[in-house]
């Protein structure tokens, strides 16, 4: 059993950052709408302040430990990054964030800049662009704020499970995109026992379906379309021991299907999201989960920041 983490910091964390963030919402989507034979619920996190479900554990890692005067630094595809670059800027402190130019897009670039961050294009892998984030943490004392991998941020992240909870009269299954394990770790942690919290990913960014069957060692070179969003090299530690315990069901789809889930979101509902929210819709657009009768399903839409168009080509 995990020790760092438990639905009491989840709780606190929610109080914390309360000031900070949108209580974001749901909506039912009826059966046939989607292709699907079967009702889902949809949490639309992509409409969060920072535009993903990021900035809650930004502002939970900012609210919950001293910032040095040189500020807060953080690595990131972009999600993390803008929220952290928003909670320093609302809370009266710098920050700096490094991209890998490999995953940066444009969309992202503009959010963190818009926010406030200075942005840091690194050369080399997404590990390689941890290690230089690392290094300016130490050499400059500035607070690191890691995207997946520290209790503050899981804590966080898991305050949108307690939310979902509060909305809902009863939820069997969710269905969350996973990259470093962050937010699922986090979602994992509150639901416990009561959802069952199924992991999807692409077949370029497999972190955490490469990391049930090899162990946690492992550098994964994130490629296609969801590798600005779900990118990480490998899982946290703290999420990796919360995922091994209590995610059972694993996803992995080509990124044909990502294309797909998007096209009929918003063909039926008109509401876009970056391709990591797509990679979630898609386990069910795709058929590779099906749920039994009266299972109750909801799906998180992550995150919002890419071209609104990405999806049409």
């Amino acid at each position: 059993m995990f020790s760092m983490l438990d639905p009491s910091h989840i709780t606190a964390a929610a109080t914390r950052i309360a000031p900070h963030i949108r209580h974001t919402p749901m909506i039912g989507i009826e059966p046939g709408a989607l292709g699907l034979e079967y009702p889902i619920q949809f949490k639309l996190e992509h409409t969060q302040v920072t535009g993903s479900f990021k900035v809650r554990g930004a502002f939970n890692n900012l609210l919950s430990r001293e910032v040095p005067e040189a500020g807060v630094v953080a690595a990131s595809g972009g999600n993390h990054g803008a929220a952290v670059a928003y909670a320093a800027t609302k809370l009266g402190h710098k920050s700096k964030i490094f991209v890998p130019k490999a995953i940066a897009k444009e969309e992202k670039l503009r959010r963190m800049r818009a926010f406030g961050g200075e942005v840091i294009l690194t050369d080399g892998s997404v590990a390689d662009c941890m290690t230089q984030y690392a290094d300016h943490a130490a050499e400059t004392g500035a607070l690191a704020v890691h995207p997946y991998d520290t209790a503050p941020t899981l804590a966080g992240q898991g305050t949108v499970a307690k939310e979902i909870e509060e909305q809902l009269d009863g939820l069997d299954t969710i269905m969350v995109a996973v990259g470093g394990g962050g937010l699922i770790g986090g979602i994992a942690a509150w639901f416990g026992e009561r959802v069952n919290v199924v992991s999807v990913e692409t077949e370029g960014t497999n972190t955490l379906a490469r990391s049930q069957k090899e162990g946690p060692d492992i550098d994964v070179s994130a490629s296609g379309i969801s590798a600005g969003s779900l990118g990480g090299p490998a899982l946290g530690a703290l999420p990796y021991e919360i995922v091994m315990e209590r995610v059972k069901d694993t996803i992995v789809l080509p990124d044909a299907e990502v294309y797909t889930a998007a096209r009929r979101l918003w063909e039926a509902t008109r509401l876009t999201g970056e391709p990591g929210a797509a990679t979630a819709l898609a386990a069910l657009t795709s058929g590779a989960y099906t749920p039994a009768p009266d299972e109750r399903v909801a799906v998180l839409l992550c995150g919002g920041n890419a071209e609104v168009d990405w999806f049409t080509g």
